[in-house]
């Protein structure tokens, strides 16, 4: 029996699976995803960095966790990064038996391999409830009483450690359509993977990549989702005020939305609980059309944008339908624009992965720089 620790001193009982080692996993911002599915995607989304992450649905692990073989591009083939990035998983039921025909193992021995200690036999809908009314807080995976000395991820640069620390390039198979620089922040996977389909060159770049000492040729900017409080990533901050000036196209997603934000002076704020799941309805702020379109979408971020703070060139793109907070934000050209969901999904439904192609539109004469 292990229990998990919160840092107002609620305990939540369960049984211990994954890694049992002692060491410094198991710690962390303990935070809830409602997705029914995609929990590989989700263990190995860099976002989640230093979370413990809460499965509300209450089975998990049915259907086994796929190989971790690399692609023909070198980084993962099936997943969303090359490692599991959260701290400690929690869940009402870890299923002991799996079958899908792309497994090769099941969660236990995934996260036992990777050093990552889970919990089941917990009451999730209470811990839910919990985090939804107090919002989220530190907590540990322990045996002990003790409410001292929580892990707090938030004072760390989170980015800087999920980021690449090298240039990678990868060429689309057949002909280039496009180039792009993607600031890696915690880049999911499947970002690159629906940029390559579509023919693009993707140019990965670190976090802190120094744009104005780069005499490569490009024709817009791309700005990944990531992990922690956007007010820390201040190099990549700059680098995007430097492309807005330069007059380069740029594109966001999630983190990117925020570094974006705060590129053009805006700001942003921590949100209670945050939005994590497959399942976030967001509208479509466009009064051209007849009626509210509403499109379903995957999320995982704990920050929004401050709408007060927008410049007046700067409009909402999209708001969430259940809290009306920013989902995504556009200038007045539309040649700059974020959003806070994720459209290439993985986990989750593809109801915004248009939005690809609309980059790729404001792209389709070459920029090059």
């Amino acid at each position: 029996m292990t229990k998990l620790l919160l840092q107002d001193g609620t305990t939540f009982a369960g049984e211990s699976f994954g890694s049992a080692s002692q060491n410094t996993m198991g710690e962390g911002e303990v935070v809830f995803n409602t997705g029914m599915v995609g929990y590989p995607e989700s263990l190995t989304d860099p976002s989640y960095r230093g979370q413990i992450l809460v499965f509300t649905y209450p089975l998990i692990g049915n259907y086994g966790v796929p190989s971790e073989e690399l692609n023909e591009w070198g980084f993962s083939k099936y997943l969303e990064s090359e490692e599991i990035h959260v701290r400690g998983v929690v869940v009402g039921q870890a299923s002991e038996h799996y079958s899908h025909h792309k497994a090769v193992s099941s969660l236990h021995h995934w996260l036992e391999k990777h050093g990552i200690p889970g919990m089941t036999g917990v009451d999730t809908r209470a811990l839910t409830k919990k985090l939804r009314e107090h919002g989220v807080m530190l907590g540990k995976m322990t045996e002990e009483d003790s409410t001292s000395d929580f892990f707090d991820p938030n004072i760390s640069n989170l980015v800087a450690e999920v980021s690449c620390k090298e240039v990678h390039i990868y060429e689309p198979e057949g002909e280039v359509q496009q180039t792009i620089l993607a600031y890696d922040c915690g880049m999911k996977r499947n970002i690159i993977r629906s940029f390559l389909k579509r023919g693009v060159r993707v140019i990965r770049v670190p976090w802190d990549f120094d744009l104005s000492s780069y005499d490569g040729k490009y024709d817009g900017i791309f700005i990944s989702n990531g992990p922690g409080d956007p007010k820390m990533c201040s190099e990549t901050i700059k680098n995007i005020s430097l492309a807005l000036d330069k007059n380069i196209p740029t594109f966001g997603i999630c983190l990117g939305t925020q570094l974006l934000a705060l590129a053009i002076g805006g700001d942003t704020y921590k949100l209670k609980y945050g939005h994590r799941g497959a399942n976030q309805p967001c509208i479509l702020v466009e009064k051209s059309l007849p009626q509210q379109k509403c499109i379903i979408t995957s999320q995982n971020h704990g920050f929004a944008v401050d709408a007060a703070s927008l410049p007046k060139d700067w409009s909402i793109w999209f708001t969430n339908a259940n809290d009306n907070t920013v989902e995504g934000i556009r200038h007045a050209s539309g040649k700059f624009f974020a959003v806070q969901f994720h459209p290439e999904a993985t986990p989750g439904p593809e109801d915004a992965n248009y939005l690809f192609d609309e980059f790729l539109r404001v792209l389709h004469v070459p920029l090059h720089v």
